[in-house]
């Protein structure tokens, strides 16, 4: 159902927006989850995906396999992983195209950009579905 009248539910506009969606955008839309413990560990659930992270594949032909991020290649919506190839008919190797929502990210490269968008989205999370005590009495005592 649609909820704000601003934003069309057209699926062709929709599917325009993100095929042609600049690579600012891009960037958000490429992002992976967080494994158990970093999720536990920063409170956060997803961030967009970088070079140099670690990552452990969950989906697919190369399900269990983990490697470092190579490339975010956003022009075609795949990142590239260190020790994810194959090799071409005339014997050159190639990195393999994985989807970036089919990943979970096991360690961080943190910069200070990293570490501040980490806190924000914390912030914005970290009393996300939390009843105090105090407003759990007050919603015994309204019957």
């Amino acid at each position: 159902m649609k909820y704000s009248p601003r934003v069309s539910s057209s699926r062709r506009k929709s599917r325009k927006a993100h095929f042609t969606a600049p690579s600012s955008e891009r960037r958000k839309i490429m992002s992976a989850a967080l494994s158990s413990e970093l999720r536990t560990k920063y409170g956060v659930r997803s961030v967009p995906i970088r070079k140099d992270d670690e990552v452990q594949v969950v989906r697919g032909t190369y399900k269990k396999r983990e490697g470092k991020v190579v490339q975010c290649y956003r022009k075609k919506w795949v990142i590239h992983i260190e020790r994810i190839t194959r090799e071409k008919v005339n014997g050159a190797t190639v990195n393999v195209g994985v989807d970036p929502s089919k990943c979970i990210i096991t360690k961080l490269k943190l910069d200070k950009d990293r570490k501040a968008l980490l806190e924000r989205k914390r912030g914005a999370n970290a009393e996300k579905g939390k009843f105090t005590p105090e407003e759990v009495q007050a919603m015994r005592d309204v019957d």
